[in-house]
């Protein structure tokens, strides 16, 4: 029985003790796709989660605003003595991670939004309106195909690349409900607003040959954060981060353990 509100369980891997690490996938997948990238990250506590209507976590029974997704993760991160941790977010998740931030600091170290937007283009608005109509009404196999060609390059999309056929097995399952409420809150959110109360020192990063909808947002996001820098994936689509997952936790490595005086 779907449940109106569900605060994400937190799923830790591997037995270090080190800095938290949240990381928090893209839209109709889940959890799993971060087995990759969370073996890289040896040396610190990686935490992972199902955002609401993916994998273990039931959709919401009414609409859900992106601020109501981050206040359950902040306090399931304040809750178990994970916060302040560092927040890691792909699109759907790298909207969340901003809301997080801004509203709640106190569970926040340091930020990276990858592929993710602050607002999108009316156009863009309108597809995610009427995907929220189509999955509804014949489920998710029209979208699967313009999804992986808009996240990994083509040279990636080989029947036989594991990423790209987990993301498909994923893509399949996904419960339908929580696909679509996750489209209706990409049609009308506007992080824009919160940019400026983001005081934990920000990463932006896309990959290069991503859409443009995403390649004109990343450094828009960069500059509107107090402390905010922008770094690129080279030959890469919407999930850089899980097609080419060595070059995403170099970036992430140099980011989490850099030393600043920035106050």
């Amino acid at each position: 029985m779907r449940s109106g509100v569900v605060a994400p369980t937190l799923h830790r891997t591997g037995t270090a003790s080190g800095a938290p690490v949240l990381l928090l996938h893209p839209l109709g997948v889940d959890r799993s796709v971060w087995r990759t990238v969370a073996a890289g990250l040896r040396e610190f506590t990686v935490l992972t989660c199902d955002l609401p209507g993916h994998g273990e976590n039931p959709a919401w029974d009414r609409r859900m605003e992106v601020d109501e997704v981050a206040a359950q993760l902040a306090i399931a991160l304040l809750e178990t003595g994970y916060g302040p941790a560092h927040v890691v977010g792909v699109s759907l998740g790298g909207l969340v991670a901003q809301s997080l931030a801004a509203h709640h600091p106190v569970a926040v170290d340091r930020l990276v939004v990858v592929d993710a937007v602050d607002v999108y283009p009316p156009a863009m608005q309108e597809m995610w309106k009427d995907r929220a109509d189509l999955v509804r009404a014949v489920g998710v196999q029209p979208v699967i195909t313009p999804t992986l060609e808009l996240w990994f390059t083509a040279a990636a999309r080989d029947p036989e690349a594991e990423v790209v056929e987990q993301v498909r097995r994923l893509l399949t399952s996904t419960d339908t409900e929580g696909y679509a409420r996750a489209c209706e809150l990409l049609a009308t959110v506007d992080t824009s607003p919160l940019l400026p109360r983001i005081l934990a020192r920000t990463l932006v990063v896309c990959g290069d040959d991503d859409a443009p909808a995403f390649t004109a947002a990343a450094p828009r996001l960069a500059a509107a954060v107090p402390h905010g820098t922008l770094a690129w994936i080279d030959s890469a689509r919407h999930a850089g981060a899980l097609e080419r997952p060595e070059a995403f936790v170099e970036l992430l490595r140099s980011f989490l353990v850099e030393e600043t005086d920035q106050a």
